[in-house]
């Protein structure tokens, strides 16, 4: 896991590095956002998330969630269709994107537990 999180830190320079342009960096903010309303919002009891929730602070930690994990796919879109990167920076950023969640997934299913107890 270690290596798929080194992979992905990696994707995420390379495609600023080789291209001379900074801007794909700007994709570090959310993955940094990622995880702050799952630590803020769902507290201690995180196996809420995955089920049926009437509470409004698990939806939104969902919301949220689901937000920051769409932006850090639009992110790179938009920075493309404005002509700021170009091909070889976005496909970089999204493997890297793609890498990091598969890290996670993995993180989550070595835990062994049937439920979400990563927090």
């Amino acid at each position: 896991m270690a290596i798929l999180v080194s992979g992905g830190i990696v994707l995420q320079i390379l495609a600023c590095a080789l291209y001379d342009n900074w801007w794909p960096m700007l994709n570090v903010l959310m993955y940094v956002l990622l995880p702050m309303p799952l630590l803020f919002f769902a507290g201690s009891d995180s196996s809420s998330v995955l089920s049926e929730s009437e509470s409004p602070w698990v939806n939104a930690t969902k919301f949220l969630t689901g937000a920051s994990a769409v932006g850090s796919i639009a992110i790179p879109a938009i920075l493309k269709h404005a002509g700021v990167i170009c091909w070889g920076a976005l496909v970089m950023e999204l493997s890297s994107f793609f890498v990091l969640v598969f890290s996670i997934m993995c993180y989550i299913k070595a835990g062994g537990d049937n439920d979400y107890n990563v927090l």
